[in-house]
């Protein structure tokens, strides 16, 4: 019997994908292991490797699509002894047994529900949205309903669906707009506050002259992005502490390690530290002497968390990444250079692994290089804390009566107040101060 490829889900959050680039052809043959085609993410590119043996029958998805929904049919895979022109014939019509294709080197994506690739034409028994990892709900849809919704500034989570498994089709977006089919809005829970609703496209591009601006489709990462940062400012109760720490030591700490390191065959230093390389390190130690706040929330209970693993943001085109220093505390700073050093690479050509991003116990995000003197951050779950990091620059400060120059850098401290309380963010700030002042206090 003929095999479904179905799109993989390449992290536990991944709902949707590019098909950036076919590896095999129409009538070629693969085995298990090989890989057979390039994936898209909202943060990476990543390589799927083939489960089943046999020879490509189908490709149903060709290269470049965009937004190809997790567990969608790609491709179609003939068995040994099969007729691979029977198998790609009935590609479209008698749904084939499935097997999910594998991300290489991740590990197996979840197990696979069948979608159909036409819309049925008759009603179909309504089943629950499925649960997301991320706590929110997802709704099955067909491509021409989400286009239709869109359109029409509708939410598809608000659509009735008749589809199999309660996908969301045309007729059921043709339906909402009469106002029929529509799901009651969610009762908000006492004394909880109302959000309002965001303006629909057609209503903001009703706002502008046509002609007088160019629509910059959005890709997967700043979709990603968007809906991340919104959940977040608006269920994570952030209050925000600041101060100016005196880096003078540190640079000049810098400096002579800098001067000192060891060259290799080429006479080029094996290592360059970075201030961001002692801002990561120092936030590591903090969260140690201050273990109540290397913690994460859940409605369960608290996470505390042995080691610090520290995401550092990281700019790239269209977006930005936090790739993650595990067990920052146990590491030098020539260390943490290096791996900066390599993640910030990878991540703007795409190549970072979920591992590598996912997860973290804080976050720290570094405007510095942009000249800006200080900013508030906002925290990205689980992570209960993150760290703004202004520029250092030379201010007049008060020593003993008399008027100083000193290199001073802004910090302000994001923090969640369900983990976080305000004197427990203070104890946090307050340890990462003396390190980043006392930077001798980090080789302890």
């Amino acid at each position: 019997m003929p095999i479904n490829i179905l799109m993989p889900a390449l992290s536990p959050t991944m709902e949707k994908g590019n098909l950036a680039k076919w590896l095999k052809k129409e009538g070629d043959k693969v085995k298990s292991g090989d890989v057979i085609a390039e994936i898209e993410t909202d943060k990476a590119t990543m390589e799927v490797e083939a489960v089943d043996e046999g020879t490509i029958a189908k490709i149903l998805v060709p290269e470049g699509t965009q937004d190809v929904a997790v567990n969608d049919v790609i491709a179609v895979l003939a068995g040994d002894g099969e007729d691979v022109k029977a198998a790609g014939a009935g590609a479209t019509s008698a749904p084939p047994k499935a097997a999910a294709a594998a991300p290489a080197p991740a590990a197996a994506p979840a197990p696979a529900a069948k979608i159909p690739a036409a819309e049925p034409t008759g009603p179909a028994p309504q089943a629950a949205a499925v649960p997301q990892t991320n706590g929110h709900a997802r709704t099955f849809s067909s491509p021409l309903a989400r286009r239709l919704a869109k359109e029409a500034g509708i939410e598809l989570a608000r659509i009735n669906g008749s589809g199999p498994h309660g996908r969301v089709i045309a007729r059921d977006v043709e339906e909402a707009r009469s106002g029929k089919g529509l799901k009651a809005p969610a009762a908000t829970p006492a004394g909880a506050p109302a959000f309002a609703p965001s303006m629909s496209d057609k209503q903001i591009l009703a706002l502008f002259e046509p002609g007088s601006y160019e629509v910059v489709p959005h890709d997967g990462m700043r979709r990603t992005i968007a809906q991340r940062l919104t959940a977040s400012v608006q269920t994570v109760p952030h209050f925000y502490l600041t101060m100016d720490c005196d880096i003078g030591k540190l640079l000049a700490a810098r400096e002579e390690i800098n001067a000192t390191a060891p060259k290799d065959k080429e006479k080029k230093p094996l290592y360059k530290l970075s201030v961001n390389d002692f801002v990561i390190k120092a936030m590591a130690i903090a969260l140690q002497r201050i273990p109540d706040c290397n913690v994460s929330w859940t409605e369960a209970g608290m996470l505390k968390h042995k080691h610090s693993d520290i995401g550092v943001a990281v700019a790239m085109p269209g977006g930005l990444i936090t790739p993650i220093i595990r067990s920052a505390e146990t590491k030098s700073l020539s260390t943490i250079s290096g791996q900066m050093k390599d993640f910030a690479a990878r991540a703007r050509a795409r190549k970072l692994k979920p591992e590598e991003y996912q997860g973290g116990t804080t976050a720290v995000s570094n405007l510095g290089m942009y000249g800006i003197k200080d900013f508030t951050a906002v925290i990205n779950p689980p992570h209960a804390t993150i760290l703004a990091v202004g520029t250092s620059e030379e201010r007049a400060v008060v020593r003993n009566g008399k008027i100083e120059a000193a290199h001073i850098m802004s910090v302000t401290l994001s923090c969640d107040h369900r983990a976080v309380d305000g004197a427990l963010g203070a104890e946090l700030i307050g340890a990462f101060k003396m390190l980043i002042e006392n930077p001798v206090m980090m080789m302890v």
